[in-house]
């Protein structure tokens, strides 16, 4: 250590003060690191939870993304899938339990796998979520979710919600619209009775599905960010991948406090029985 200013010597407390100085940036540095690391294995062990999903399935060109929360350490409870079911059909599944941390990313991760139970049984997309809400109500948790069933062999798209956000409907040639679909209470209220919608799908036509992260703010109106959401998606010259960064790009804050997931699924012409 050297003095620009004067050619006094450091006396006892210079070198005190510059003991502690140090001290506290060694711990700070920890601290960072810490901190960073914790946030790696977060970040790894919700990933670890989530699909790879292949970009197409029977009549569907599929595109996803998923980001974790951007200033905290815990792991969300938000998931994405997408299940190849009997006679093509193709279930979508996002879901989002509430809070966050390892109790949320556990919970999720046994939704996860009791939805891909399920769905193998070939179940209606109500009666999954009946089954969904006795098992997260058994868990003593809450989540909401979205599930669909695509038949491309008739063009069919069946919904039910469970205290979710309303699916996107972008027809080819039409301005995108918010699904007007009954919003039924979210997983783990239990004995709430859920309703089907069923709504046609051509070729080219998309389903946009993603969770409260994308579109919540502490700033905003949600009225007001879901016009924005329709906004943005009403540019049918993009892709699929093009139109999940789009909206990432857009809506999400890197500073929010909740993950968010999005998946689009866009009808390909297939040949009927």
């Amino acid at each position: 250590l050297t003095r620009p200013r004067t050619p006094l010597p450091f006396d006892t407390d210079d070198l005190l003060l510059a003991g502690e100085l140090a001290d506290r940036a060694a711990v700070c540095i920890d601290n960072a690191r810490l901190y960073q690391g914790a946030r790696n294995t977060a970040v790894t062990l919700q990933r670890s939870l989530l699909p790879d999903l292949p970009p197409q399935q029977a009549g569907l060109e599929i595109a996803s993304r998923y980001r974790p929360a951007g200033t905290t350490i815990e792991v969300g409870g938000d998931w994405f899938d997408v299940i190849r079911l009997t006679e093509d059909k193709t279930a979508l599944v996002v879901g989002d339990v509430m809070g966050s941390g390892i109790s949320a990313a556990t919970t999720m991760g046994r939704l996860r796998t009791a939805t891909s139970t399920l769905a193998d049984l070939g179940l209606p997309p109500t009666e999954v979520l009946h089954h969904l809400d006795k098992i997260t109500a058994g868990l003593e948790q809450y989540a909401t979710c979205a599930y669909a069933i695509y038949d491309p062999h008739r063009a069919l798209c069946h919904i039910a919600v469970a205290g979710h956000l309303p699916p996107v409907l972008m027809r080819t040639g039409e301005p995108p619209e918010l699904l007007d679909l009954p919003t039924g209470a979210p997983l783990g209220v239990g004995g709430v009775a859920f309703e089907v919608t069923t709504i046609g799908m051509a070729p080219g036509d998309q389903l946009v599905l993603y969770t409260d992260g994308l579109v919540e703010t502490r700033h905003h109106a949600i009225d007001e960010r879901l016009d924005l959401l329709l906004q943005l998606l009403h540019r049918p010259d993009r892709s699929s991948e093009e139109t999940c960064d789009r909206l990432l790009d857009t809506l999400r804050d890197p500073d929010d406090h909740d993950d968010v997931a999005v998946l689009i699924a866009r009808a390909r012409p297939w040949p009927r029985p």
